[in-house]
């Protein structure tokens, strides 16, 4: 599995040329830093504008309160979510990989994310609950990137064993972000005795994902195994 350490999927952040932006990037990165720090609740205005360097009426300007700013920080980051998956599962990069290496370098990629903005996810997913228009944007890149994923993989459909190929990657796609969400949401609620480093976790549900799909893991996790 080496090959796939050669195709390294990294987040992408598209460029915002107007030197209008700044301060509100500026706003943005210092709010995203906190929400991951602390989470969107114990964040306060005044920490936001002192990290940006910036000031509350600054703040106040772009944002009617700190709910507006969680709306933008949202936009943004499906913004990042989409040039993301446009750029990491672009056929052309993964054209002579496995299913399996595919799965085994982007599903630890996802649990990375997860795991790096926990705050800020669990925030967005709280949102939802209550947010209708929140959740249809957060739907809707969601079906965006599983999508590419699919498309990605069904290419590769001879090497899945399912009988029904799309059904099987489509809800091995829910598996694994319903399990990083719940994981995110739920950090301390334990339903047994079983502790997972972010890496083995990753591990586990790309073995979990390969099995339902028929695909053999790859042969280095089985020689760990082993051991």
């Amino acid at each position: 599995m080496s090959r796939t350490l050669g195709n390294n999927v990294e987040w992408v952040k598209p460029t915002h040329q107007a030197r209008s932006q700044e301060t509100l990037e500026r706003l943005l990165d210092a709010a995203e830093e906190l929400v991951a720090e602390r989470g969107f609740d114990n964040t306060t205005v005044s920490e936001i504008v002192r990290r940006a360097n910036s000031s509350v009426g600054a703040m106040y300007a772009r944002f009617n309160d700190k709910d507006a700013l969680l709306v933008c920080l949202h936009e943004r980051f499906c913004e990042q979510a989409v040039a993301t998956a446009e750029m990491a599962l672009d056929a052309s990069r993964w054209e002579g990989y496995s299913i399996a290496e595919i799965l085994s370098t982007t599903i630890p990629f996802l649990t990375h994310t997860y795991d790096h903005r926990r705050g800020l996810i669990r925030a967005f997913i709280a949102r939802c609950s209550c947010d209708a228009s929140f959740a249809e944007r957060a739907a809707r890149v969601g079906v965006e990137i599983s999508n590419r994923l699919v498309e990605l993989l069904l290419i590769r459909k001879d090497e899945i064993k399912h009988p029904d190929p799309r059904l099987a990657v489509e809800f091995g796609m829910r598996l694994v972000f319903d399990t990083l969400d719940l994981e995110t949401m739920f950090t301390g609620l334990q339903r047994s005795q079983l502790q997972l480093s972010r890496e083995q976790l990753a591990e586990e549900l790309c073995r979990a994902f390969l099995s339902y799909l028929g695909v053999e893991s790859p042969q280095a996790w089985e020689s760990r195994s082993a051991e």
